[in-house]
């Protein structure tokens, strides 16, 4: 590697010309470094609330038995011993057919939901609000609470008794509606019904439960812990990972496209870099041949126009990632509203995470140096004798 003081001196001289072209090519970077930023950070936010929203109404874990039994000492007292679980509880599923009867001036509501028979431990399990977790906990037999879109769905409020048809026994029974519950996600509130495990136990004639759902410290350890649980116990594991597996594919999608899409102005602003550099050795050609005749070498040419195409694309790179940051930081003080009926959560938020910053500098000192070496070779390939001549 040649010394820096040649190419180093060059590369300033250079920088001093074309200004307002340096300008225009670092402003080009920038624009697209911080659309990058924050289009990630607004992905990144979205896909976070979105899992929050779904985890609130959902295990994190779910154990399922082989074979219909009721509660397992064993299980239990493995949940009870392993340090990233930190709530559990015994759960019976089963699908159900509900109906408001018709009233005067209101005609019969109806809906299928999948019915969750759960314990008082219910409350530790999800994380619902205060107010919804106290009543969840709390829930007396013959009583059901209701997902916000199936009640409204159903037209049912608070107090009000419908007639249940429980799909695995064909058994009728009426409940009478402890409250609503709002998860955030609407495929959840339009689908889930909770009620006493005892009372869905009743309807089935059986003291059979379906499995154990667990809350876990980490929401991302959910398939290791199911691994270990499950491996020497006759259960099924479903960590939330695989239940809402199809969501997470398409969220990471999304994110990949979004970022790749807007990485192609990245690359278009390091052409500026590339165009800007051609331009200069155009101009600076007689004086690279000079240069080389009084014994300039290649690589000292080649890293004048590399360390002038590196202080473009760091510049950009720079003003790119405080403007990208500055934007985060807006969108997190007033978060961006987008329509909560169709997206689940009422405000996009945002999330900015190192590597992400990390990955996005990296292609773009990458895209920078690319574009810088073309040029760079084009004039170390310059034949001084021919010029001079």
């Amino acid at each position: 590697m040649p010394a820096p003081s040649l190419p180093l001196t060059l590369a300033r001289a250079h920088l001093r010309r074309r200004r307002t072209q340096n300008l225009s090519t670092v402003l080009g970077i920038a624009v697209g470094v911080m659309v990058l930023i924050a289009a990630l950070s607004l992905t990144n936010g979205f896909t976070g609330a979105l899992i929050d929203a779904t985890l609130r109404a959902s295990p994190h874990l779910s154990l399922t038995r082989f074979s219909p039994g009721g509660q397992d000492p064993q299980m239990a007292q493995a949940l009870r011993g392993n340090p990233e679980v930190t709530a559990f509880m015994p759960f019976l599923a089963d699908k159900g057919l509900l109906t408001r009867p018709a009233s005067q001036g209101r005609s019969a509501g109806l809906d299928f939901a999948t019915l969750f028979g759960v314990t008082s431990q219910a409350g530790q399990v999800l994380a619902l609000p205060p107010d919804e977790t106290d009543l969840l906990s709390h829930l007396q037999p013959d009583e059901v609470m209701l997902g916000s879109a199936l009640a409204q769905s159903l037209g049912a409020y608070q107090g009000q008794e419908l007639r249940v048809l429980v799909g695995s026994t064909q058994r009728r029974s009426t409940f009478k509606v402890a409250g609503v519950f709002r998860s955030g996600n609407y495929l959840i509130d339009s689908a889930y019904a909770f009620v006493p495990l005892a009372t869905l136990q009743g309807l089935q004639g059986r003291q059979d439960i379906t499995g154990y759902q667990v809350r876990l410290r980490n929401p991302d350890l959910a398939p290791q812990v199911g691994d270990q649980l499950s491996r020497t116990l006759p259960y099924s594991s479903l960590p939330w990972q695989n239940l809402y597996g199809s969501l997470l594919d398409q969220l990471k999608l999304q994110k990949q496209v979004i970022a790749f899409v807007v990485f192609l102005i990245v690359i278009v602003a390091a052409f500026g870099i590339a165009n800007v550099l051609t331009l200069t050795v155009f101009e600076k050609t007689q004086e690279i041949a000079i240069l080389r005749a009084m014994g300039a070498s290649r690589p000292h040419i080649i890293w004048a126009f590399v360390w002038q195409g590196l202080a473009l694309g760091a510049a950009g790179l720079l003003l790119g990632n405080l403007l990208g940051l500055g934007i985060s930081l807006y969108f997190t003080w007033r978060p961006f509203q987008i329509p909560g009926d169709l997206y689940f959560i009422t405000s996009l938020p945002v999330q900015v995470r190192l590597g992400d910053l990390l990955w996005v500098n990296a292609l773009g000192i990458g895209t920078t140096l690319l574009a810088a070496l073309l040029p760079a070779r084009r004039a170390a390939g310059i034949e001084p004798a021919r010029i001079i001549r």
